[in-house]
């Protein structure tokens, strides 16, 4: 059963916080006597450092965490890539088979039962960042149809056109933005944070529970 409110996660690059920022949407969610399922349809990642740091390192780990679910749940098992590439690189490079993004779509199981309340999808990398052997998180957002986009970005230099570019691949559906580590004492943050506000129709937050009122 589909969600009652599908929510897509993505950034605007690599390591700019989406597992952090999925995570704390479910944790907030559950919260308030939510329902939250998370799924990451597919994950590339460095075994070694996933191995130094525990089981708890890759992104599925980290989201089954915060909604009580198991992380084979969150992604399956087979989307599992060990190796620090976008992942349909990472496919051809480990020899296992390509995917499609219906692929990834198709195999997207929601728990039993009732409709949960929100269901957190999370891509990989970017928007235009390849996720499988024919298209990327737009292409997901596009067979997906979420309720909500929420578009992670640093807060800090080249912000503006980072989330500039990377919520135009969306339209016309606005995402909303989270400046992820933004800090209120840094004049560049404030900055961007107020060019975003004044120049664009973006809903743009500096935290998890600002955002949640966006969404």
């Amino acid at each position: 059963m589909r969600p009652e409110r599908v929510v897509l996660v993505t950034g605007t690059g690599t390591a700019v916080g989406k597992t952090w920022a999925a995570a704390q949407l479910a944790a907030a969610w559950r919260a308030r006597g939510a329902t939250v399922a998370a799924r990451k349809p597919v994950q590339s990642f460095d075994p070694r450092a996933a191995g130094a740091a525990g089981a708890g390192a890759t992104d599925a780990a980290v989201l089954a965490a915060a909604t009580g679910e198991d992380r084979h749940d969150v992604c399956p098992e087979h989307r599992w890539y060990p190796l620090p590439m976008a992942p349909p690189i990472a496919a051809g490079a480990l020899g296992r088979p390509s995917f499609t993004v219906a692929e990834l779509v198709g195999e997207l199981r929601w728990p039993p039962g009732p409709p949960v309340h929100y269901g957190l999808v999370e891509g990989a990398g970017g928007p235009r960042s390849p996720l499988a052997a024919d298209g990327d998180t737009v292409s997901l957002a596009g067979l997906l149809r979420p309720d909500h986009i929420v578009l992670v970005a640093g807060a800090g230099l080249g912000a503006i056109n980072a989330v500039r570019l990377a919520a135009a691949a969306f339209a016309p559906q606005h995402p909303g933005v989270l400046l992820n580590r933004y800090q209120g004492t840094d004049p560049v943050h404030v900055a961007n944070l107020e060019w975003l506000r004044r120049h664009t129709d973006l809903a743009v937050a500096t935290d998890i529970a600002e955002l949640l009122t966006r969404l």
